[in-house]
């Protein structure tokens, strides 16, 4: 029993890695060289959300080192950003991000410099 809980220990290690980078960076990839925008969104919503994502861990993290399921939460959270049947990533950007983005004179000062440019 305890070689089954070693294999599952190291298999959970290897699941973030995989699951939050291995497979995203794959699928950029494919999402650039296909002809659908649809993928484009999904993937860059993805990087974007990873990124804030990590970055609170690193502020939070001496919060969240007390909370002992927190690696299988954000797990969990990172498959649905990811999976294709979920789009995760894709909503959080639609329903929370782009309205706050749009709002933001960073974004609005790019769009006249991206106007200005074509």
């Amino acid at each position: 029993m305890s070689r089954f809980w070693t294999l599952l220990t190291h298999l959970h290690s290897v699941a973030g890695p995989v699951l939050m980078l291995l497979y995203p960076l794959y699928a950029s990839v494919m999402a650039i060289e296909s002809p659908s925008r649809l993928d484009d969104e999904q993937w860059l919503a993805y990087w974007i959300i990873y990124s804030f994502l990590t970055l609170l861990e690193m502020v939070l993290q001496p919060l969240l080192e007390w909370i002992p399921i927190w690696y299988s939460l954000k797990l969990l959270l990172v498959a649905w950003l990811v999976l294709p049947q979920f789009r995760g990533a894709a909503f959080i950007y639609q329903k929370f991000v782009r309205e706050k983005i749009k709002k933001s004179a960073w974004v609005r000062g790019h769009d006249h410099v991206k106007a200005a440019n074509h």
